[in-house]
């Protein structure tokens, strides 16, 4: 499904990915963990060219992102991304949220797209929402309506990147919930994160991340039971003693 080959970026005279690869199958959840600052996001934002990179390929569903003939609004149809901050349009109710892409892209109907989306929001538990405007919402709530905005696109692939991290304790179950579902019925999924129970639970492998490079890579058992890097060690004797 994805498939990176030494990918090289840097801001001026820091060089933030240094040479990664890494492969994921279909229907594969990889959890990215590090401390801030290693890489992590950008190589997430990279594979649909959110950042552009210096060096190196990326190949997404069979299609080569560096290759100019390759339409990437295209390819990015097939990739849906959830972001930190939820970025909703605050004037749109959340169905029209929800609608504004496929109509405008997909060229769907507004009654097509309507009856997809009203699933979607039943599927997240927030149905009875669909009227209302952003500002209304909890942040979770929010949350979960962006997940459900990007599943609307019925991407091949989702990105996450550190959905969490802006969401008070509280309510990040309920999103980690909708990630825990969509992992169980076959979506392929890679997720930057600092929720270790997560990357426990549901990932198929997880990667470590540091200093621009991926210094361990593994089933969760290996990398958090029995980590082999003494970058790893260190990161996690840090996180999960706290």
């Amino acid at each position: 499904m994805v498939t990176v080959r030494d990918l090289h970026k840097s801001y001026g005279n820091n060089e933030v990915l240094k040479g990664i690869s890494l492969a994921v199958l279909e229907g594969e959840v990889v959890v990215m963990i590090g401390p801030s600052g290693s890489g992590k996001s950008t190589f997430l934002r990279s594979l649909n060219q959110l950042e552009a990179t210096d060096s190196g390929q990326i190949v997404i569903n069979g299609w080569d992102l560096e290759d100019p003939k390759n339409n990437i609004n295209k390819t990015r149809e097939t990739i849906g991304m959830v972001f930190q901050h939820f970025n909703l349009f605050p004037h749109l109710t959340v169905l029209e949220n929800m609608i504004l892409a496929p109509v405008e892209l997909h060229k769907k109907t507004k009654a097509e797209a309507t009856s997809t989306a009203m699933a979607l929001l039943e599927r997240v538990g927030l149905a009875d929402k669909a009227n209302v405007k952003p500002g209304t919402l909890s942040g979770g709530q929010k949350q979960r309506v962006a997940i459900a905005r990007a599943l609307e696109m019925n991407p091949k692939i989702m990105l996450f990147d550190e959905p969490t991290s802006a969401l008070d304790p509280e309510m990040v179950g309920d999103v980690l919930g909708v990630m825990k579902d969509l992992a169980a019925e076959g979506m392929t999924m890679i997720v930057v994160t600092h929720e270790m129970g997560f990357a426990k639970q549901v990932a198929d492998r997880v990667v470590f991340f540091a200093d621009g490079l991926i210094q361990e890579i593994g089933t969760p058992e290996a990398v958090f039971d029995r980590p082999q890097n003494e970058r790893t060690k260190d990161f996690l004797d840090k996180v999960l003693n706290v």
